[in-house]
Parts: C-alpha cells; sequence; structure tokens
C-alpha cells in the first residue's frame, strides 16, 4: 500500500515543486491583467513590437548612418575582413588620434553582411534587420522579466517556471513600445545598441541555465558560467555597454540564488562577525563564480584596451561641455542634471531629440538655478528606491527593486562621465538597456498599487491607456527618423538652443539646393554657437558661390582661426583667395589645408587650377597627379590635365593622358569629350569620332559634344553630317561660342558647291 501511495504521487511532483515556488509573495496574485500562455504571450509581444516600428522599414540613411555605413570603407568588399578588427566603428584606425575608440567589429560586420546582400547602400535590407532584432529582443525579455520579477525556479524535470506570467507580460511590452527606443531601431547606427542587448540577454538567460540542476544553489554547471562570459565578451564587441552584464550576472546570484540579505551582509562585515561564513558565499560557490565572472571580465577588457591603445578618444567641448568645466562642482552639478534628464526620458518620452549637443541643454553654474529641483527629485527617488532595497523586511521586495535598480544602473554607468568622458551630452540610444530596469519598477510599482487598489480594473485600463500612447509615440518618432528632413526639423522644438539642429537642418536644404533657406539656419546655427567652424565653413562656401566673397573670406579665416586644422577651411578660403585675385594668399591656403591633410586630392585639383591661371603649367600639371594619384577616379583633374596639354600643342602627351584616364574611368563622357578633341586635332578622324559618338549617347543634351563633332565631320569633309551636328548644337545652346561663326562658314561652302555643282 505505501508503495502503491508513493507511485500514484510521484507525477505529480512538478506541481508540488511549483506550490512550493509560490510561497514566496507573487506579484500576478493582485495585478488585474492579462493571462496568457508562454507562446501566445511572446507572439504579442513580438506583433505590438513590430507595429511600433514598421513603418521606418523604408526610411533613408540618415544622420550618423553617413559616416558609419555610406562613407565606410569596412563594408566594402576591396576591405580585407581582417581591418574591422583594428578599425572603429567608423572605419578609422584605432591608432589614429581622430578615432573615437569605439570597437564594435560585430556591428560592422552585420552591416557588411547587408551591404553584400544588397548589392549596395539599399536601406531596407538594414532597417528590415533593426526591426527584427528589437522583436526578438522584445520577446526574450519575456523570459528575462518573468525571472526579475518571479524568481528562477526550475521543476524537477528541469523546466524553468514562470511564477509571474502576468507582470512578465507587462513589462516585456513596456519595454517594446517604449518610445525613447526609436532612435535604436529606426536609425541604422542604433544595431550596435540592437546586438549588444541581444547578446547581452542571452548572456544573462545562459548564466541562469547554470542553475538548472540546482535546488539550494549548491550545484551549477561551469560550463554556462563561461558560455554567459563568452556572451558577454561578444556583446561588448558590438558596444560597450554589453561588458556590464557580467557585473549584472553577479548581483543576480548574490540576490536571487544566494539569497543575500545585503543590509545584513555589511553589518556583519563591519561587526567582523564570525558568523559571516554562514553566509552562503562560500558554501554556495557564489564566490568562485563572481571570481570567474570579474577575472573574464577584466580579461576581456584588458585585451580591449590593448586593441584600442592607450590613449583615450579625443572629444571637444561641443560635444560634452560639463566634462570639460574647470569647477569640480559644476561638473558634478551637470552630470547629476543629466542623470535626471535621462531619467525623465524613461518617465516621459515625450520631447525627443536626435541630438542633445551644442547648447541644447545650457550648463548650470550656480544653486540659485531652478534645475536643482531635478537632480533633488531624482536623488530623492534614488535614496528611497535603495533604502527600501536595503532595509525592506520583505525579501521579494528587497530583490526585485534591487535587481530594477541594478538593470536600471549598471549598464547605464559607461555612459555616466565617471569612469572616463563621453561623446555626448544625452543619446536616446544608451538607455535602451537600462530601460529594463525602469520596466521592472514600473511593474513593481502597479503590482503594489493593485494590491491596494479597490477598482483594480481602473488602474489596468490606466496602464492599457499608457501602452496605446506608447504606440503611437513610437509610430510617430519612426515616421521622423524616415527622412533627415523629418529628423531634423522635429529637432526645432526640442531643442531650439542646439546649433547642431540648426546648422543639419540648413545642410539638409543645401543638399536640396534651397540655398536662401540654408544661409538663414546656418547663420543661426554660428549664433547660437560662435566658435561652430562646420556651420562657418558651409555658409562661406554658399557665399563664396553666390559671389558675396568679402563675407566668406571673414567667415573661413575666422574658422581656421578657431581651428588651425581645420583643413576644409584652409581650401574653400584658398578658392575664394583665387576668385578674389590674392594668388599668393591663396596658394598658402592650399599648402596649409595640404600640411593638415596630407591625403586631399580636391585641395591638389584647387592648386592646380591655381597654378593654370597664372601660366605655371608644369606646377599645375604635377598638382592635377597628385590629385589622380590620391584619387584615381578624379575626373576633373584628368579632364584639366588633357585640356592643358591640349592647349599647349602637346598634343601626343594629352592622348596618352586621355587614354590612362578613360581606362580607370571608362564611362564618363566628359573625358571622352576632351580626349576625341586631341584625336581630331592628331587627323585620327574615326577614333576621334567614335569616341564624340559615345560622349553624346551618355549626354545628348550637351550643345559643345554636337559642336565639335560637327567641327570634327567639317574638317574631315563630312559636310552634310557637320551641318546636322552644327544644327543640333545651335538648337540646344543658341549662344555657343564659335558654333555660329562654323556654321556659317559652312553654310556659304555649300552654298559655293551647289553653284558649282549647278
Amino acid at each position: 500500500q505505501i508503495c502503491n501511495q508513493h507511485n500514484a504521487e510521484a507525477p505529480n511532483l512538478e506541481q508540488v515543486f511549483h506550490r512550493m515556488a509560490q510561497t514566496e509573495p507573487n506579484l500576478d496574485h493582485d495585478v488585474s491583467w492579462f493571462l496568457l500562455p508562454s507562446y501566445w504571450a511572446k507572439m504579442v509581444v513580438a506583433l505590438i513590437s513590430f507595429l511600433c516600428f514598421a513603418n521606418s522599414y523604408d526610411g533613408d540613411f540618415v544622420f550618423d548612418d553617413s559616416e558609419a555605413i555610406i562613407n565606410n570603407k569596412d563594408l566594402r568588399a576591396e576591405t580585407p575582413l581582417g581591418d574591422l578588427w583594428h578599425h572603429d566603428f567608423w572605419g578609422s584606425k584605432l591608432s589614429s588620434n581622430t578615432s573615437h575608440k569605439s570597437y564594435r567589429p560585430l556591428t560592422v560586420l552585420t552591416f557588411r553582411i547587408n551591404y553584400l546582400f544588397a548589392g549596395g547602400f539599399y536601406p531596407v535590407g538594414f532597417h528590415v534587420i533593426n526591426i527584427i532584432l528589437h522583436c526578438t529582443i522584445s520577446v526574450l525579455m519575456v523570459d528575462v522579466f518573468s525571472i526579475l520579477l518571479g524568481g528562477l525556479q526550475f521543476s524537477n524535470k528541469g523546466r524553468r517556471l514562470n511564477l509571474a506570467p502576468k507582470t512578465s507580460l507587462l513589462a516585456a511590452l513596456l519595454f517594446a513600445v517604449h518610445p525613447v527606443h526609436t532612435e535604436c531601431v529606426a536609425g541604422i547606427v542604433g544595431r550596435a545598441d540592437l546586438l549588444c542587448a541581444l547578446f547581452f540577454l542571452l548572456s544573462f538567460l545562459g548564466y541562469c541555465k547554470a542553475f538548472k540542476e540546482n535546488k539550494e544553489g549548491h550545484n551549477f554547471s561551469i560550463f554556462w558560467v563561461l558560455v554567459s562570459v563568452i556572451l558577454g565578451a561578444v556583446a561588448m564587441l558590438c558596444k560597450e555597454q554589453g561588458i556590464t552584464i557580467l557585473g549584472l550576472n553577479a548581483v543576480f546570484d548574490a540576490l536571487v540564488i544566494n539569497k543575500l540579505n545585503v543590509l545584513e551582509l555589511i553589518q556583519k562585515l563591519l561587526h567582523k562577525d564570525k558568523s559571516l561564513e554562514n553566509a552562503g558565499l562560500l558554501r554556495k560557490g557564489l564566490l568562485f563564480r563572481i571570481t570567474l565572472l570579474m577575472s573574464g571580465g577584466a580579461s576581456i577588457l584588458y585585451i580591449r584596451w590593448r586593441i584600442m591603445g592607450t590613449g583615450p578618444p579625443a572629444f571637444t567641448e561641443v560635444d560634452n561641455p560639463a566634462s570639460f568645466a574647470d569647477s569640480l562642482f559644476v561638473r558634478a552639478i551637470n552630470y547629476n542634471y543629466y542623470y535626471s534628464l535621462n531619467a525623465w526620458l524613461l518617465l516621459c518620452p515625450w520631447w525627443l531629440c536626435f541630438d542633445w549637443s551644442m547648447g541644447c541643454i545650457p550648463l548650470i553654474k550656480s544653486v540659485s538655478d531652478w534645475r536643482i529641483i531635478a537632480l533633488a527629485a531624482l536623488w530623492f527617488c534614488l535614496i528611497g528606491l535603495i533604502g527600501q532595497a536595503l532595509c525592506s523586511e520583505d525579501s521579494h521586495k528587497r530583490r526585485i527593486l534591487t535587481l530594477g535598480l541594478g538593470f536600471l544602473i549598471i549598464p547605464f554607468l559607461p555612459a555616466s562621465n565617471l569612469f572616463f568622458r563621453v561623446g555626448f551630452v544625452i543619446a536616446e540610444r544608451v538607455i535602451y538597456l537600462p530601460s529594463i530596469g525602469y520596466c521592472i519598477l514600473f511593474t513593481y510599482g502597479f503590482s503594489l498599487l493593485s494590491k491596494q487598489a479597490k477598482k483594480k480594473k481602473i488602474l489596468a485600463v490606466a496602464v492599457f491607456g499608457i501602452l496605446l500612447i506608447n504606440v503611437m509615440r513610437c509610430a510617430l518618432r519612426s515616421s521622423q527618423w524616415r527622412s533627415e528632413e523629418q529628423l531634423f526639423r522635429s529637432a526645432l522644438s526640442v531643442c531650439p538652443l542646439n546649433a547642431k539642429v540648426h546648422y543639419n537642418v540648413g545642410k539638409n536644404l543645401a543638399d536640396k539646393g534651397n540655398q536662401s533657406a540654408a544661409i538663414k539656419y546656418y547663420r543661426e546655427a554660428v549664433r547660437l554657437n560662435p566658435k561652430y567652424v562646420h556651420a562657418m565653413n558651409n555658409l562661406g562656401n554658399i557665399l563664396k558661390e553666390r559671389n558675396e566673397l568679402q563675407e566668406a573670406e571673414e567667415l573661413l579665416s575666422l574658422a581656421v582661426q578657431i581651428q588651425p586644422d581645420f583643413a576644409a577651411a584652409w581650401m574653400n578660403l584658398g578658392i575664394v583667395q583665387n576668385s578674389l585675385r590674392r594668388f599668393e594668399e591663396a596658394e598658402q591656403s592650399y599648402w596649409t589645408a595640404i600640411k593638415h591633410r596630407k591625403k586631399y586630392p580636391d585641395c591638389y585639383y584647387n592648386l592646380g587650377r591655381l597654378y593654370a591661371d597664372l601660366n605655371r603649367h608644369i606646377d599645375a600639371l604635377n598638382a592635377w597627379r597628385n590629385a589622380t594619384v590620391l584619387k584615381p577616379e578624379h575626373s576633373l583633374a584628368w579632364n584639366n590635365m588633357i585640356i592643358l596639354l591640349d592647349n599647349t600643342g602637346n598634343l601626343a602627351q594629352a592622348e596618352a593622358v586621355g587614354r590612362e584616364a578613360l581606362g580607370l574611368i571608362p564611362n564618363d563622357h566628359s573625358l571622352m569629350f576632351s580626349l576625341a578633341n586631341v584625336l581630331g586635332k592628331s587627323q585620327k578622324y574615326k577614333e576621334s569620332e567614335a569616341l564624340f559618338l559615345k560622349a553624346i549617347k551618355a549626354n545628348p543634351n550637351a550643345a559643345s559634344y554636337h559642336g565639335n563633332l560637327a567641327v570634327l565631320y567639317h574638317r574631315w569633309g563630312n559636310l552634310d553630317l557637320a551641318k546636322k551636328h552644327y544644327e543640333v548644337s545651335l538648337k540646344l545652346d543658341p549662344m555657343a561660342p564659335g558654333t555660329k561663326e562654323n556654321y556659317n562658314l559652312l553654310r556659304r561652302k555649300l552654298e559655293q558647291l551647289q553653284k558649282k555643282g549647278g
């Protein structure tokens, strides 16, 4: 009978273990929310996260995408794969003084794969991968939140139990629809944060697997601990924040696996209590596991430090003004104010901006500044939460609050300016991971309110309303990230004091040919930041093209005075001085530009034009040759060499240069035209005709192409074809120089021939 009773109860051990696990307070008990099976919960989260950002799939490359993707040579097939491991995120050598030291080779590798599969720079594929990654991360969050909110428990069959299905679903939905994530998902450069988050979560879940066979913390799998460390390293190779998962795994181990009471442990350490050995540090292997995590983390950081080099990244004051403040007090106050603004973006993500630098947030320089209230509010809340996390008698409350604060604060530390200067004031992308902590705290707060509330459904409707508003905000913000024009204009109302916002709006307008409107925004950028050299350079360029040379020279001179190594401004100043016929000053400006940027083909091209104007033909040819050596596809430099050699009677040399140029740029119709002229003068009529016709096929509306082909036929004696092309040329450009005279000569000759024939 005893044996039969034992056998009858054996299949229900999983249920018994589940009941034992429920002896802890359960967040779901008082929460009025949807209860779905795990599979359906994940499907719902995936669908809603997809709906939030789906409209970004066909957006353009915007903002930083240009530098990280379009201008990044590491994406192209001709760049050896090995270079990815020696270059930063933007394609610069890590050893370079100008490198930002952002070492994310795995992220760049995914960009390269995108580029190869798409066969070029087509943004759709890049955007689709970002959306898929966010959906995947949001689905993983269901499992992560079920552990963080409900604890880590396994059945006797080794299946992890979800002890908080309702609250884990709510927290995952809060994460999936948070508008602050738009930059990471809709901005392709945000791929770094998404990949980092993916491996960050996999590292955490892998660490949890180490205790699959564990009932009291005595047994664990070293294999899964090491897998967790490796996944943490992979996360860091996607973005620097990834390394923080090792610290969070240690916190989770102490609080959840070993159920340590931090306050009690501190008190015992302070009093040198002999009972400390019974706290479970050694008995449950916590110290050993933490040693594995920390030694793994230290090794990863050392290797990264060796690859990066010992020098820190170089940032300017406009990138992060608080970090350049002389006063420690001003730095501390402003750093804390930045933290409060990040917290506010998590609580109320309504005012979002692609860039928060350049005066967007003026420095707090005095305690009389009313913004000090934000710091006080932040620390009042943090101290309250930390006090409850340490001192509460409810172990369940201590665990959830500590984990929530841990996931909120620890992943944010690399962006906090505490350990090193960062290159931004606020960046919405860096709170992608810390938002996990916010979701934990929000969900726990909701559960406490539900416990006290009499009308739980009203509270649930309010939370549902927040989710719905966030979904709509995500969709709106995603649409703003679809194009640079919408993105930059959306920032004008959020950060009207940000010079970079006005600069980017102006640049976008200038690229579209609206110079008058661009000037207005460039002027405002310079007004807001009188040391904004890039705005001065671009404004000077437009004024130069509008022949407002005096103001252009003043702006460019000021730009190089503020930043003496600004090569582009030196070159543009040289162009203006050349136009003002101050040739010696122009030459000096060009050489200064080349001194600061040795590989500067456009500057050599402009220097060649200066020498040509001064009839220094040998110097002009040498300058243009340098331009083509540095940039073999520099069509203008090749063309000028051919034309100069042609004009000076060096036809054989002009022909050789023309053939060399067409060998490198075979489809350039301007080169075909120039070489055709040379061949015509050399009486190589057939070859010249073929090139003229090929050039006309590529650019049929060029009056000069038809006019010069007509001259060739005229010389060749093919008068009917000459007449035809003269007429086409005059139809395209009635004022074409020389064409009308040549046409009249041809007509008189044809009339004479007709008379003779008559």
